[in-house]
């Protein structure tokens, strides 16, 4: 494979999880145990970028590269966005984004949505979905469906049930057989070249309307380059409850200090 890099961002700020990143887990904070998730996959260089000197701290703790951003990035694109331009990257560089609040993300997972962007030269993302096995999250609008061509490139992100069975959604949609939909993933593969333009388009309407900011790259025509996850994607931190549930795992599994 060729080479990327793998950006871990880090904001202390979370209106569920106030510091989030710094939250304990197995002895560690929790963007220690992301670090070293994305140490094992196959990426040449693994970053943190923050605007806080306290994750910048903790990360230096375990041996961790930082990049200090700024602190009034809209989102994490943004911020990566900044990072690719502070570490001088060619155009045709490859850096994955793995947010910084999946402590259990599967290193190949990592790997593949690399491989995705390098299969495919003429997307500028790739990312990864997974099969919708159940009614409920079909129906669920915090679970983002995504439709996708032959190619493999995404026609459509949406927080709608899509694609619409006008038939069978009309009659009995709780007995739908849901293998044929898929729920996007989070995990993002992107060139510098196209992060260095997006920072400088404003948020497109579907967007807006949808609160789904890869939408502002199909507004502008760029591919984005969707492959089923090779293996299953643990579920993030985003409440009290998630973050006991990882605790456990990792306790399990022996992880920590």
């Amino acid at each position: 494979m060729q080479d990327f890099i793998v950006v871990i961002p880090a904001r202390f700020a979370s209106t569920r999880l106030p510091g989030k990143p710094l939250l304990e887990i197995a002895g560690e904070p929790m963007v220690a145990h992301v670090w070293r998730q994305a140490q094992a996959s196959a990426a040449a260089r693994v970053v943190v970028a923050t605007d806080d000197e306290r994750i910048r701290e903790a990360v230096v703790e375990v041996g961790a590269e930082v990049v200090m951003t700024r602190d009034d990035h809209p989102s994490g694109t943004d911020r990566l966005a900044e990072v690719a331009e502070r570490l001088g990257l060619a155009d045709e560089a490859v850096l994955v984004n793995v947010q910084g609040d999946e402590p259990l993300l599967p290193p190949a997972l990592i790997d593949q949505v690399a491989s995705r962007l390098f299969e495919d030269p003429g997307a500028s993302i790739a990312t990864l979905a997974e099969p919708i096995s159940d009614v409920e999250t079909l129906f669920n609008p915090n679970a983002v469906k995504v439709v996708r061509a032959l190619s493999g490139r995404a026609l459509y992100f949406s927080r709608a049930p899509i694609p619409w069975d006008r038939d069978a959604f009309a009659a009995r949609p709780e007995l739908l057989e849901t293998d044929a939909w898929l729920r996007h993933i989070g995990l993002y593969a992107y060139r510098a070249g196209f992060l260095a333009e997006y920072r400088d388009w404003s948020p497109s309407p579907l967007e807006q309307l949808e609160q789904l900011e890869q939408l502002r790259a199909l507004h502008h025509g760029h591919a984005i380059q969707v492959a089923l996850a090779s293996q299953p994607h643990p579920a993030g931190v985003d409440t009290k409850e998630d973050l006991e549930r990882v605790r456990e795992a990792v306790r399990a599994a022996g992880g920590g200090r």
